[in-house]
């Protein structure tokens, strides 16, 4: 914060040396007068001005500002709508509280929830491809599908993660490591046999303290993380599980019957389901459902819940979702892979 009466060069001075290169002009009380940025001293040089001259000359004096009820996501609307990469936040008195800047509105918030990742499967179906290298190490673009995965949960401020590894573990475990080279945390769950896409949840070392994320690792998607982990909260859910509209087309006629009396015909009808998408959201109980080292599936869980009339519920996917099991999946990534995650 600079006065009215500080030169610009002072004020530049303060400009470069701020990485919010901005600097707010105020009263005695802190009160914002005006906004300075680089680009207001060049257009106030090539008015005339000397780098000697108060500050307020070249000020902006209606900046716009935020309150500090205004929401993350309104203020980056209206960084959005008015071109600007720095808002101050100003009281009913209109004194300085901070600054709002893009580029750390942007960055993520990092997030404490667990994310599993089930990377121990035989990936059969594509041989011959899985013989030397296990599926979630099959390149899709130029990398890895788990590291895809592994960055989008990163996008949304995700850090903490553990891989179920079995078949060809310890490729999994040299291409990751403990995670450094991403700046995120990885431990690894070590199936000792194929406890599947559940039971491998018994081996976790410590108990989640909130909502955890279970994901195959064979999947591309671009779903929103932090949407699901709303949605789970909101509906106080015990266990979410994302769903995929699927559409099948009978390639006949359908006759209906009313025993020997035909009803009517119904040529080609395409019928429309919703099918496990393999991504979950689990509340940390859940886990007493699951038997230790013993071989247990997601549906079988989730059977077990709605048994229990516990609060299961479903997450539509509607963005881009492809489940690489067969080598026509594989084939239609690799050519996908660049307009959906270039």
């Amino acid at each position: 914060m600079v006065s009215p009466d500080t030169p610009i060069l002072k004020t530049l001075e303060i400009i470069d040396a701020s990485a919010r290169q901005i600097a707010l002009v105020v009263d005695r009380d802190e009160r914002l007068l005006g906004t300075v940025t680089d680009g207001d001293v060049r257009r106030g040089l090539l008015k005339g001005k000397s780098l000697q001259d108060p500050v307020s000359q070249v000020m902006n004096p209606y900046p716009t500002v935020a309150s500090p009820y205004d929401s993350r996501e309104n203020i980056l609307a209206l960084m959005k709508i008015k071109q600007l990469k720095q808002i101050p936040v100003v009281d009913e008195d209109g004194r300085v509280l901070h600054v709002e800047i893009l580029q750390e509105l942007l960055r993520p918030v990092r997030k404490e929830n667990t994310v599993v990742l089930m990377a121990g499967g035989f990936g059969t179906r594509l041989r011959p491809l899985t013989q030397e290298c296990p599926k979630p190490l099959l390149k899709v673009g130029d990398k890895p599908i788990l590291e895809t995965i592994l960055h989008n949960f990163i996008e949304h401020g995700f850090y903490r993660f553990y891989i179920s590894v079995h078949y060809k573990a310890e490729m999994i475990q040299q291409y990751f490591g403990d995670g450094s080279r991403w700046n995120v945390e990885i431990q690894y769950l070590h199936e000792d046999e194929s406890l599947g896409t559940a039971g491998a949840l018994s081996l976790l070392p410590e108990r989640p303290a909130s909502p955890f994320f279970v994901m195959n690792g064979d999947l591309l998607t671009k779903v929103n993380f932090e949407q699901l982990l709303d949605f789970h909260t909101v509906h106080r859910a015990k266990a979410t599980m994302c769903v995929r509209e699927y559409e099948h087309q009978v390639p006949y006629g359908v006759v209906r019957l009313n025993r020997h009396q035909l009803l009517g015909i119904e040529e080609k009808p395409v019928q429309r389901f919703f099918v496990n998408a393999g991504i979950y959201v689990l509340d940390p109980s859940v886990l007493d459902l699951i038997p230790r080292r013993t071989y247990f599936d997601m549906p079988s869980l989730f059977d077990a819940l709605v048994k229990r009339q516990e609060q299961t519920i479903a997450f539509p996917i509607r963005e881009y979702w492809l489940d690489i099991g067969r080598m026509g999946d594989f084939e239609r990534a690799n050519l996908e892979f660049a307009e959906v995650f270039g």
